[in-house]
């Protein structure tokens, strides 16, 4: 991690802990691999599942691992993502990303960028924190719904990639964080092409990009 992103979470007031690996020691050594194939430099080989390994488990470990390193890039730009130069979350001209949660708000909403991503957050911890649909010992069974709340979470979590692109990669650029961000984005990008959880369509505001970061 670059010092100027480690500098900056530190000093942010409103980044979020890092949420627990579920499943507990088997989570962590499913973590441990990752962490490991990823210091090799080997992106693709580290979305792949490991031999003998449950599909759910796995994507319930990358889950919570996506949602840190999102929230820890976030959090570096809470001086420049803010009520009044994100009065909207969007991601350029042609997308906005209007909030519901299906619970708290039914019916979508507009918000703020900040206070979007803030409310996308909370619903994110309220899933991961279900033990129901993440459970915490290993071999306790996932629900059928499983799979549908991870492709719910990462198509959000893809916006906020897409909205700190479009709107934020100047900063990112001055904070000395673009290795950072991209290297983070293609992991991010690598795993969702491997296990269909994004639709087409909602990658259209990265897809050039995204194209050619697949690419190479």
């Amino acid at each position: 991690m670059a010092t100027g992103l480690l500098d900056s979470w530190r000093d942010s007031k409103t980044f979020r802990p890092k949420k627990s690996t579920p499943m507990g020691s088997k989570g962590l050594t499913l973590k441990r691999h990752i962490d490991a194939t990823l210091g090799q430099g080997k992106v693709r080989e580290a979305v792949r599942l490991p031999a003998g390994e449950d599909l759910n488990e796995w994507l319930a470990v990358n889950t919570v691992d996506f949602y840190n390193a999102i929230s820890v890039l976030y959090s570096t730009l809470d001086e420049y993502c803010i009520a009044s130069s994100c009065p909207i979350m969007s991601a350029g001209p042609k997308y906005e990303y209007l909030w519901a949660d299906g619970v708290k708000v039914k019916k979508p909403v507009r918000l703020t960028a900040p206070e979007y991503i803030n409310a996308l957050c909370d619903w994110i911890e309220t899933q991961i924190d279900d033990p129901y649909l993440f459970p915490q010992h290993y071999g306790e069974p996932f629900p059928p719904k499983f799979k549908d709340v991870i492709d719910s979470i990462f198509k959000r979590l893809f916006r906020v990639y897409a909205h700190i692109y479009h709107s934020h990669f100047k900063h990112v650029c001055a904070l000395g964080e673009e290795a950072h961000l991209n290297t983070c984005f293609k992991h991010f990008m690598y795993f969702t092409e491997a296990y269909n959880l994004i639709q087409p369509k909602e990658l259209a505001p990265l897809q050039d990009l995204i194209t050619q970061m697949l690419n190479t």
